[in-house]
């Protein structure tokens, strides 16, 4: 589970890195992941680490590397 986690998280890296912010909907579909539980197990990774911030709200959350 670690290595996948690590595995999404790098892919969301790379995606928010190659565009400047994106929506849960979009940033699913930039790394393929095969879920919604998958996304976001990458996405506390990052969090976790502090490497990405979050605006939007809770229904439309949007994602960008921080800097």
């Amino acid at each position: 589970m670690m290595e996948k986690a690590g595995q999404i998280a790098g892919a969301i890296w790379n995606a928010l890195n190659e565009s400047a912010s994106l929506n849960a909907k979009d940033l699913k579909k930039a790394v393929k992941a095969k879920s919604e539980k998958d996304l976001y197990l990458g996405l506390g990774w990052l969090l976790r680490e502090d490497k990405i911030e979050v605006a939007g709200d809770e229904k439309e959350p949007v994602f960008s590397l921080k800097k």
